[in-house]
Parts: C-alpha cells; sequence; structure tokens
C-alpha cells in the first residue's frame, strides 16, 4: 500500500512557470489576431505609401530663388 492515496508530486516553480508561459502565449496570440498583419498586406502599405510620397513629390512646387518677390 505504499503510494496510495498520494498524488503526483510537482514542483511548484515549474508549474508557475508554466502557468506563466501560457498565459503569455495565450494574451500573444490575442494580439496578434486583434492587431497582425500578414505580410502581404504590409507589403501593400508599404507601397500605398511609396506611390503617395511619389505623388506628393511630383506636385512639389519649386522655388524660384528670387526671394518671392
Amino acid at each position: 500500500m505504499a503510494g496510495s492515496g498520494s498524488g503526483k508530486v510537482v514542483n511548484l516553480r515549474a508549474a508557475r512557470k508554466s502557468a506563466a508561459r501560457d498565459a503569455a502565449r495565450r494574451q500573444g496570440d490575442e494580439n496578434a489576431a486583434r492587431f497582425g498583419r500578414t505580410r502581404d498586406q504590409k507589403r501593400a502599405e508599404k507601397d500605398a505609401a511609396a506611390r503617395a510620397a511619389r505623388h506628393l513629390d511630383q506636385h512639389r512646387r519649386e522655388d524660384s530663388g528670387d526671394g518671392g518677390e
């Protein structure tokens, strides 16, 4: 009867670390679902910003250098 009624021995430090890791992973998954973007989405936004910057540069007025008078 040795061992009857005894439970599994658990290292509390390891259990706390494991629980913290699980909580951090859940939080990370929630953040990724809420704020994450795919590589294609990031690339499309970068391309759109580059197009907008080029468009502005093409419509920029050149200073004549005469002081504005």
